[in-house]
């Protein structure tokens, strides 16, 4: 029973934030960081997703890579099929690909890793998770090479300085991407406090299985 109510919070939880971030992120960051324009750079999804790597690490660490992957899929279930009530389609579509890849690689990541320092797993799970679910979620949902999943947006694909302050030109979209994945690094190495402070209360299951 204690298994079940422990999984069940974990679904909820990651269904929370899938949707959150799904919504989030077709609202851009308004306003200037010595004179940068933020939104060039950052959409406010950027600063709720890494929350679902917390909860994919906690749960493989108490439960194992197997009722984390078991996590990972319900959380893409709910969370992709609500998703199409508060985002577009094409949003939608690709922010469950890359959540389902980037989750499952985090998986694998933090399994091989598990028993090095406590800091290490979560760390490099989350840097190689967010590394391909932002390069999966911004190419699918913006590049015009993917407009069969939906109609372009023509602000993201508008061209702009790069990261709002470089001569060269680029697609907004290509921006976002990185500053998403620079938010992703900082929220990440943010996320390693809680992490630490909840090992001694989310400690491994005696018949956690590590394949």
């Amino acid at each position: 029973m204690q298994h079940l109510r422990a999984t069940i919070i974990y679904v909820v939880l990651m269904t929370l934030v899938v949707v959150a971030s799904n919504f989030l992120v077709q609202f851009t960051v308004i306003g200037s960081v010595f004179g940068i324009q933020l939104s060039d750079l950052l959409t406010w999804g950027a600063f709720i997703y890494p929350a679902a790597f917390l909860v994919t690490d906690l749960t493989n660490r108490q439960f194992g890579p197997q009722i984390a992957r078991r996590v990972v899929f319900a959380g893409f279930v709910v969370g992709v099929a609500l998703s199409f009530y508060t985002s577009l389609p094409r949003i939608a579509m690709a922010s469950g690909t890359a959540y389902l890849v980037g989750q499952l690689l985090d998986i694998s990541v933090f399994n091989r890793l598990r028993r090095q320092s406590w800091w290490h797993a979560p760390l490099a799970g989350s840097l190689f998770g967010s590394m391909l679910d932002t390069v999966l979620f911004f190419s699918l949902s913006f590049a015009p090479a993917f407009a069969f999943l939906g109609s372009n947006d023509d602000f993201a694909i508008g061209s702009a300085p790069i990261l709002g302050v470089f001569a060269t030109e680029a697609p907004r979209w290509i921006s976002w991407a990185i500053g998403d994945f620079t938010v992703k690094l900082i929220v990440g190495l943010v996320m390693l406090l809680p992490y630490g402070a909840l090992m001694s209360v989310v400690k491994p299951m005696p018949a956690v299985k590590t394949a």
